[in-house]
């Protein structure tokens, strides 16, 4: 059972930084010009971000190398904030917008940029594992609405169930 049980470890760690099919993370990637606050626009509902308003998520080098990532939401219900603190480091090249990320000891996720504002870096839209998690990102807290639905549609052709995003309010 033991053997069984470190053979598949691995693999579950491993099969979380991975990228969807017919998902491909953005080329030509700049981290200096990434760094900084992004403001949440738009997410698909999962359970570390639920109910939270406001959400934003910064993004600084680390001496290590990697980007210290520090994510923050107001949760209305508990007139409280809440914030998490990670870290995250390129899976590739760090011209390619693709990291792993973690919040929690050795597990890490992926953090793949499948779209960007290459010009300005002012908005950004990032995508987990698989097409259960996304996110839309300005540094603005408002988004344009014809950006914003661009945004949509490009996820919706990719197969993300835009039907069920949550439009965070800022």
């Amino acid at each position: 059972m033991i053997k069984r049980l470190l053979f598949f470890i691995p693999i579950l760690i491993l099969g979380c930084v991975n990228i969807p099919e017919n998902v491909s993370p953005v080329t030509g990637f700049d981290i200096d010009r990434y760094l900084g606050t992004w403001y949440e626009i738009a997410r698909l509902d999962h359970s570390f971000e639920r109910g939270l308003e406001k959400v934003t998520a910064e993004y600084s080098l680390r001496d290590d190398g990697g980007i210290k990532v520090v994510n923050k939401g107001f949760a209305p219900k508990k007139n409280r904030w809440k914030e998490t603190i990670g870290k995250a480091y390129f899976i590739d090249d760090s011209s390619i917008g693709r990291l792993k990320v973690s919040f929690w000891g050795p597990f890490y996720g992926a953090y793949n940029i499948i779209d960007l504002d290459k010009k300005n870096y002012s908005y950004s839209l990032v995508c987990g594992p698989n097409k259960s998690y996304l996110w839309i990102l300005s540094r603005d807290p408002h988004m344009e609405e014809s950006l914003k639905s661009k945004l949509v549609k490009k996820a919706k052709d990719l197969g993300f169930d835009t039907e069920k995003m949550i439009y965070v309010s800022n």
